[in-house]
């Protein structure tokens, strides 16, 4: 199994600065691996510097909390795909799920997946912060919203992706979307664990450790 090909290469740290997006553009090509996954005001930077690459940009769009209005992750998500994002993680917004406003959630989800016009979404649901019966609402919310993927976690709010949770989400959303397992993935036996549960996308800071068989000690 070629692991690189399951990992989004992540760096969302808000004290991130260029020369550390750079070296994670570096680390993505010499590694193959599937994206950078960083924050939109990084897109244009990782664009450019990827151009010519097999490795996909990445971005989150209303992270890490979820709660602004759906305009202005719409407005998010196409302003990034402009600058050249090619796939969109957006964060649920968790009140609304807690609250059983479930149109709301679907309809923001809908906005984003609209406004970015064909290319991939995301969908995290913040599995720390709800219950089992919240993550299947949110996963059902995302299949009805046409996005393509269900994700764990920001890595913001605590906790992180866990077996049991890849295995609940995709037995709900089954073949007709992915699973992203994020948080806390931090060696090589961890990674496998969610591959096997049914994750095809891992989000994690630690990618160079995991392909070189390491334990990584810090990061998302």
């Amino acid at each position: 199994m070629q692991l690189n090909k399951y990992i989004d290469h992540t760096l969302l740290k808000p004290e991130a600065q260029s020369a550390q997006i750079e070296k994670l553009c570096q680390e993505a090509r010499e590694h193959g691996f599937f994206s950078v996954c960083i924050n939109t005001s990084y897109v244009k930077q990782c664009a450019e510097l990827l151009g010519g690459s097999d490795v996909k940009v990445c971005c989150v769009v209303g992270f890490p909390l979820g709660a602004m209005d759906t305009i202005s992750k719409a407005f998010e998500t196409s302003t990034a795909i402009k600058n050249g994002a090619q796939e969109i993680d957006m964060v649920v917004q968790i009140g609304a799920l807690k609250d059983r406003r479930l149109d709301y959630v679907r309809d923001d989800i809908k906005a984003v997946v609209q406004a970015a016009a064909g290319k991939k979404v995301k969908v995290i649901i913040e599995t720390s912060l709800i219950n089992d019966e919240e993550k299947v609402l949110a996963c059902k919310a995302a299949l009805e919203a046409g996005a393509h993927f269900v994700k764990t976690s920001t890595g913001f709010a605590g906790g992180g992706a866990t077996v049991d949770d890849v295995k609940l989400m995709k037995s709900i959303v089954g073949d007709k979307m992915e699973v992203k397992a994020s948080g806390g993935i931090k060696n090589a036996e961890q990674a496998m664990a969610m591959i096997q549960a049914g994750a095809t996308r891992l989000g994690t800071s630690s990618g160079v450790a995991l392909v070189q068989g390491q334990q990584s000690q810090g990061g998302y």
